[in-house]
């Protein structure tokens, strides 16, 4: 087998980051993986016993999904949710909850390939394969949800321009601070706040509660057209993200200003600056922002 391709058999979704990852590479995984599991019988559960990844209990873990029939593999918010049915018919039944945490990796291998080091569970599937919880730094998190799971906030990918507007109204946080609180607009990390913030033409230190109904509408329509694009590309790989063909993202090749600190705008040739907001790094345009 040529080199790379016994890499991108073993390994349907992987992600490893220097920070957590965002919408656009969650999104990524999650339809790599459900393209390869969609339909399949979980046939038994192994988990490590390593008490920080498991938010249930590990014998809850398999006791909901041995004998389960994955119906999908979704997203929600920085979740990958994975929808069970116990029975033979589209009921769903229960989900499997995935948090990828900053060096979480899901891996669709065959059972004889050797099991990577930090593996913390492994679902064996009914036609042999196996997929696989890879975390080698135990932020992940793996969890049954007791009722449907909708995310702590809004989802920007899909809410209206006026619900968008509501969510920030009256707030004294800085703008960019309420873009990656999650209880108000959950999938959203730094990339693609500072990236948003960008093309609306906002500062991101500006009160977001103080941002006029042009601008929110701004905003919106730039955070959309920003997550939209970087899921078409697959993701930014600022780190070693890869997609789930172990593919590198490519929207880092689109950043306006992310990562790009002290080095001169795309649009106007200013000198970009660092600050720090919400204790994040956030990078911007004195003169194209306002």
């Amino acid at each position: 087998m040529e080199p790379g391709r016994e890499l991108r058999a073993q390994c349907i979704a992987s992600l490893i980051l220097k920070s957590v990852p965002e919408l656009p590479e969650v999104e990524t995984v999650a339809n790599g993986v459900d393209a390869r599991v969609r339909g399949q019988r979980i046939v038994s559960v192994w988990t490590s016993g390593k008490p920080q990844t498991f938010k249930s209990p590990e014998s809850e873990i398999a006791a909901t999904l041995t004998g389960s029939r994955i119906l999908r593999v979704h997203r929600v918010g920085k979740t990958i949710v994975m929808d069970v049915a116990r029975g033979s018919g589209r009921k769903l039944d229960a989900q499997f909850l995935i948090h990828l945490g900053m060096t979480g990796r899901l891996l669709v291998s065959q059972a004889e390939v050797p099991l990577p080091p930090h593996t913390h569970a492994v679902l064996s599937l009914a036609d042999g394969r196996e997929l696989r919880f890879v975390d080698p730094r135990r932020f992940g998190r793996l969890s049954i949800a007791a009722e449907t799971y909708l995310g702590p906030g809004a989802e920007p990918t899909t809410i209206f321009a006026e619900d968008f507007a509501a969510l920030f109204r009256g707030r004294k946080l800085a703008i960019k601070a309420a873009l990656l609180n999650q209880s108000i607009l959950h999938g959203v990390g730094n990339i693609y706040a500072d990236e948003s913030l960008f093309r609306a033409g906002i500062r991101p230190r500006r009160s977001a509660g103080r941002l006029t109904r042009a601008e929110l509408t701004r905003l919106h329509a730039a955070l959309q057209k920003v997550l939209a694009k970087a899921i078409k590309l697959g993701g930014s790989s600022v780190s070693d993200y890869v997609d789930a063909d172990g593919i590198r993202g490519f929207f880092q090749l689109e950043h306006m200003v992310y990562g790009r600190a002290g080095e001169l705008c795309k649009v106007c040739k200013t000198l970009l600056r660092k600050v720090i907001v919400g204790g994040r790094t956030t990078i911007y345009c004195p003169k194209c922002q306002q």
